[in-house]
């Protein structure tokens, strides 16, 4: 009698089996990098840190800071030292803490201002549409303006422990001095772009609606007398745009924190 032993392995569903397997491990690993994607997602946008619309706020109030230092130092604009470049030399002598303030100031804001347009061509990029110059457009604004300053506070260096002293300084190098810090760090028309270029990702959903308004409103201003021979008066503006618009993407930008 002969024994006879059947193999009850079928080829075929063992290959069945281990192609479900194989589906089974390739779903659990999909869905562990969807999960690892989302996270990432998260803390790039939905946690993105905030600390560039904190360096925009900041630069305006430094800005503004500035702008009203530079007021502060008279000389050249007294009256009574009208055409007296001597004496207008010794009273610049006088205002030394105005100057240093000045200084301090303008270069805080430059520096910050850098951070800020960083930190918005980021937030703007991640909503803009995919062909939309408007993101540059803004950053460019913000980086030009901060060189501005440092343009307006590059002479300090020169002239503020110099004034006041005709063995250091020609008085009428001192006169230029004084309308140099008046003039030209009030120059802030280029940000002025940054606040138009919200309008158009304001329409397209990038930026909130109201941001994108002021930024039209304020930007355009800034622009206006920016291009005018009065364009000094655009210090007198942009600083405080800044700061609205900033704390706009600080605190009112709620809608929004999900994506930049």
């Amino acid at each position: 009698m002969s024994t006879h032993t059947t193999d009850t392995t079928t080829p075929a569903r063992s290959e069945v089996v281990e192609v479900a397997e194989v589906a089974e491990t390739a779903r659990s690993w999909s869905a562990w990098a969807g999960r690892a994607s989302g996270a990432a997602d998260g803390d790039a946008f939905g946690r993105a840190p905030r600390g560039w619309a904190l360096s925009g706020l900041l630069a305006g109030l430094a800005g503004a800071g500035a702008i009203a230092s530079s007021m502060a130092v008279t000389a050249v604009y007294d009256p009574a030292l009208e055409g007296d470049a001597v004496a207008i030399n010794e009273a610049l002598g006088d205002q030394v803490p105005q100057m240093l303030a000045f200084h301090l100031l303008g270069m805080a804001s430059a520096i910050l201002l850098l951070v800020f347009s960083a930190g918005l061509f980021r937030r703007l990029r991640a909503a803009a549409p995919a062909d939309s110059i408007a993101p540059l457009v803004a950053t460019f604004g913000a980086v030009g303006t901060a060189f501005v300053l440092l343009l307006g506070t590059g002479l300090d260096t020169e002239f503020i422990f110099a004034v006041g002293r005709e063995d250091l300084v020609v008085p009428e190098a001192a006169v230029f001095f004084n309308h140099w810090i008046g003039t030209i760090p009030w120059c802030w028309g280029l940000l002025g772009l940054s606040g138009v270029a919200l309008f158009p990702l304001s329409r397209a959903g990038g930026v909130p609606r109201w941001l994108g308004v002021v930024g039209l409103l304020g930007g355009g201003l800034t622009l206006l007398l920016g291009v005018s021979p009065l364009q000094y008066m655009a210090g007198m503006v942009a600083p405080l745009g800044l700061i609205v618009v900033a704390l706009g993407f600080l605190v009112g930008d709620r809608a929004f924190r999900g994506r930049a």
